[in-house]
């Protein structure tokens, strides 16, 4: 199984190794992936290189910072690896944000601001993500540093972290749109997006999706206007009271810890979007709390099943378990670089690391085995 497993590891590199046209970047890069997938605490410069057999970290930050290599380019072949292993026409794209809690003032877009991942404002770095979740396993296959605009107003400082002039301010929203762009450019299968209410407030990135006839499942607030099939418009939690008791069915969104995630769900058609399809608001109601009640805005170009619905409501989830898997297995947040480039560096490779991961879970869990981690 060891030798299956590393013969994964090298057919996985194979894909990438041309991306690094030196010699010795490929031999940090296939170190750095090792060392990403190896029983290392921290995936750091040093302990990185120690895995790899260095004395010093030297070789390590070169590999983030000087050798010329094409982390985009990396990440196309990433996606490229996922879609080939994982690829399904039902998957859904989950965009998402984490936070990476820093020190200082000179990383790439760091400053105090409200990071989810801790709960509270941080002086952080934000990354945005995106997320391919299949019926045959989960990974991240596209990734944008967020640049507040106290950065891309400030010429000076943007060039000492190495943030091109071409490099302007995009919210998280037009992050995340300009990452399902790459993916339908791609040709990457999936029949869905599902994203959390920072993204499903957004008028813009809803009417991006209907434009282009993308079906999706977004969570909104409470307060979010929506529009009945009369005409009126009503805030989501008013029109939910249409919905007669007898109406709500009790579904499971997916399997989490403690097995099924059960929930009571209900469902009332909109109004006609006027790029067509069909509209509905879904709401999602705790059985332990019948008063805790989480709204979503639906779509798609056809008529869909509740069950559907549910299933890629229940996707999201992905996303965050793809987060903590890539911090607490490979490395995601492990990092020690200040420059944009080398922070797009390390977030790539840990994203194939993880990729590599998932795509071996998901075989092996078929063959009834567990992957070993990578031993230097």
């Amino acid at each position: 199984m060891i030798a299956a497993w590393v013969a994964g590891f090298e057919d996985m590199f194979a894909l990438v190794a041309g991306r690094f046209g030196r010699v010795e970047a490929r031999r940090r890069a296939r170190g750095y992936l090792r060392g990403l997938l190896a029983p290392v605490e921290r995936k750091n410069g040093w302990q990185l290189a120690e895995a790899a057999g260095d004395a010093v970290p030297d070789g390590m930050q070169r590999l983030l910072n000087f050798y010329r290599w094409d982390a985009d380019a990396v990440r196309d072949d990433l996606r490229g690896y996922v879609v080939d292993q994982l690829g399904d026409e039902r998957a859904v794209l989950v965009p998402d944000e984490t936070g990476f809690v820093k020190k200082g003032r000179r990383s790439a877009g760091v400053q105090r601001q409200y990071s989810g991942t801790a709960g509270r404002v941080e002086n952080c770095q934000l990354g945005v993500f995106l997320a391919y979740a299949s019926p045959r396993g989960r990974a991240l296959i596209d990734r944008e540093l967020y640049l507040p605009k106290s950065w891309t107003e400030d010429p000076q400082r943007c060039a000492e972290a190495g943030i091109g002039a071409e490099v302007g301010f995009a919210t998280k929203p037009e992050q995340a749109r300009a990452m399902i762009a790459r993916a339908l450019a791609a040709g990457v299968p999936f029949g869905w997006v599902s994203a959390d209410e920072a993204y499903g407030q957004n008028t813009s990135l809803r009417r991006w999706l209907e434009a282009r006839r993308l079906a999706y499942v977004l969570a909104v607030p409470v307060s979010q206007p929506v529009t009945a099939p009369d005409g009126r418009r009503h805030r989501a939690d008013v029109l939910l009271r249409r919905v007669p008791a007898h109406a709500w069915e009790r579904r499971s969104c997916g399997d989490g810890a403690k097995g099924p995630r059960l929930y009571d769900w209900a469902l009332l058609g909109l109004a006609p979007r006027p790029t067509g399809g069909q509209a509905w608001l879904l709401a999602r109601r705790s059985i332990a709390d019948p008063t805790e009640i989480a709204y979503y805005l639906a779509h798609a170009p056809t008529a869909v099943t509740l069950a559907e619905l549910v299933r890629v409501a229940g996707a999201r989830w992905a996303v965050e378990e793809c987060f903590q898997a890539a911090k607490n297995e490979v490395g995601l947040d492990h990092y020690q670089v200040r420059r944009y480039d080398a922070w797009y560096r390390h977030i790539t490779l840990a994203m194939l690391a993880h990729a590599f991961l998932a795509v071996t879970s998901a075989n092996t869990t078929t063959k009834g085995a567990t992957a070993p981690m990578m031993t230097s």
